[in-house]
């Protein structure tokens, strides 16, 4: 490489990769700085290098020290000889002398093409850097590459992404050339280039899913509130919508559930609930607990719970398989749910009535045979307490009732009726 294909490379490099020229050319003379001084070792005190922004030639220059008599030659000059140049120059002045070796020119143009190839790497580390920087939270598509160590690597044409176990989700199998959608979670710098960390488990890959099928969601006309997920097995959002003549629900689902079928398949087989979010809290805890039907809630501030009653035959359906469902309602409400049938609870208000009463005044057979039989046909610790912190759905005792409420001290108990 000559002087004059080293000024061409530099501008090329200014155009097509948005390089400064200015910022070449000083990283190339600090390269020939270091070249110079590993050739020429002890020779090489107080050396400067300099690259002709306009021909390309390098110059060498050792700055040395005005004295009256010279112990160091590589970086001290006699008075009497740099008179010869400057009559006014005086003792401890300095001046730069040129020592640009012969075979320097050789030296210069390898290390000018080692510090330019280093520079293009890290430009186009750079420019992708930026790029999926300014994509976090946003969805990816990539083809799957290799499985090593149980970390899926993923081709995203310009660059390569990561999904760690803890975001793949589980029993979903990915095979090599696999077209996978994933959720950007953490873009960073690294040592080899940009760094990005890609999910399939975060909500937000759901949220982006219904931005990109429900065009209402994407223009914010309807808005998703919250979402709660248990990857892989079933999902709850909330969604209200800020046109009264838009249906949030209906425009999620889309018609004969087309939008939400979309997103379904490619959360291969995650069942979703849409339910609409309230302000009012008895309202949302209810609706969270779709499709289970809901007689009240009676919500207790002080401590964020709501006490959910249901008919006896929708129990199971409230609480959800292993507690998902009720789980996931807390999730999303926020709120330690606590739900109970109509039996159950009749139950516990003919105790307390009982409590109240004398010894030799309570019946043999406090709770009708009929109620006994329902409560029977419930499965043991039926009743569960979903905690949003948790996530844990685990069998309660006796929840707070309206009548309890009323007893001094007690916190106050606001009780809504849910319509069917």
């Amino acid at each position: 490489m000559n002087n004059a294909e080293l000024i061409k490379a530099i501008k090329q490099l200014e155009e097509e990769k948005g390089l400064g020229k200015d910022v070449l050319i000083e990283a190339i003379e600090a390269a020939l700085l270091s070249a110079y001084k590993k050739n020429f070792g002890s020779a090489a005190q107080n050396i400067r290098v300099e690259l002709d922004r306009e021909t390309g030639e390098q110059h060498v220059f050792s700055v040395r020290t005005i004295v009256e008599s010279v112990s160091d030659a590589n970086a001290e000059i006699p008075l009497a000889e740099a008179r010869g140049w400057d009559p006014e120059i005086q003792v401890g002045d300095t001046v730069e002398v040129e020592v640009t070796p012969k075979d320097f020119g050789r030296i210069a143009a390898q290390t000018a093409k080692q510090v330019i190839v280093q520079r293009i790497r890290e430009a186009e580390r750079d420019m992708v850097y930026k790029e999926f920087r300014d994509r976090e939270g946003d969805i990816v598509t990539g083809t799957v590459q290799r499985v090593e160590r149980r970390n899926v690597y993923m081709d995203l044409g310009r660059i390569e992404a990561v999904l760690p176990p803890t975001e793949q989700v589980p029993r979903e199998g990915y095979r090599q050339n696999d077209r996978v959608k994933a959720y950007v979670v953490e873009v960073k710098q690294g040592n080899r280039g940009p760094q990005i960390v890609v999910s399939r488990t975060h909500p937000g890959l759901l949220k982006r899913l219904f931005e990109i099928e429900v065009p209402e969601i994407y223009e914010g006309i309807v808005e998703i509130k919250a979402i709660a997920r248990e990857a892989g097995a079933r999902s709850k959002v909330a969604v209200i919508s800020r046109d009264r003549n838009v249906d949030a629900v209906g425009a999620c689902v889309g018609p004969k559930g087309s939008r939400v079928q979309s997103i379904v398949d490619e959360l291969r087989g995650e069942k979703i609930d849409i339910v609409p979010w309230a302000s009012d809290s008895a309202i949302f805890v209810a609706s969270a607990l779709s499709p289970a039907k809901v007689i009240r809630v009676e919500i207790t501030e002080e401590t964020k719970t709501a006490l959910v009653i249901v008919p006896d035959n929708q129990l199971s359906l409230a609480i959800g398989k292993e507690g998902q469902n009720a789980r996931l309602a807390a999730k999303l409400t926020g709120w330690r749910i606590d739900i109970k049938s109509e039996s159950q609870i009749k139950e516990l208000e003919a105790r307390k009535i009982f409590a109240d009463l004398p010894a030799e005044e309570v019946p043999a057979e406090p709770v009708a045979p009929a109620a006994q039989g329902a409560l029977a046909a419930e499965s043991p610790g039926a009743a569960a307490l979903a905690s949003p912190a948790d996530g844990v759905a685990v069998p309660h005792g006796e929840p707070v009732v309206a009548g309890e409420a009323a007893a001094e001290g007690a916190p106050r108990i606001e009780e809504k009726t849910i319509a069917e």
